[in-house]
């Protein structure tokens, strides 16, 4: 994965933290981030239709369901793409003792072990929410920690 994919999951567990637009530079700011690198994530968060950017004076970013509705999954996949972490490119065809094309009919052991490693990948991202984030969150970092961080989200310098 991409680092990509943690900022959008960190932007993702903030906004859960405000009921107001958040500009995208006050988001970089608050992870010590380039703006033009996280507005990259936010575009593909957006692209992905999980944070809607409202425009004007009071725009910013804010995500477009609730946070129980969107999985760590669908934060990957809007960051990274919906393809798998691997692709097999069937190896065993090349080079001087070579499969032939007919011998593999069937997926080898590696590309079997990873298909699996990839489905229990999908299943452990799908399960997760970034409400439960969010909760995990304020359980190791103590409670009122996500209000601090909207307090300081929506406060003007």
């Amino acid at each position: 994965m991409s680092g990509g994919v943690e900022w959008a999951l960190h932007c993702c567990v903030v906004l859960t933290s405000v009921q107001v637009p958040v500009p995208a530079a006050r988001l970089a700011e608050l992870h010590d981030i380039s703006p033009t690198y996280l507005a990259k994530q936010l575009q593909a968060l957006s692209r992905a239709g999980l944070v809607r950017s409202v425009q004007g004076k009071s725009g910013g970013y804010v995500l477009t369901r609730s946070p129980a509705q969107i999985t760590v999954l669908d934060v990957v996949e809007a960051v990274d793409g919906p393809g798998d972490a691997f692709v097999c490119t069937e190896i065993r065809r090349r080079g001087p003792l070579a499969t032939p094309p007919e011998s593999c009919t069937a997926p080898c052991a590696i590309a079997r072990a990873m298909a699996a490693a990839e489905s229990a990948r999908r299943e452990a991202l799908r399960a997760v929410t970034i409400a439960d984030l969010a909760t995990d969150v304020e359980s190791d970092s103590g409670d009122g920690t996500l209000a601090g961080v909207g307090t300081w989200l929506t406060s003007v310098d």
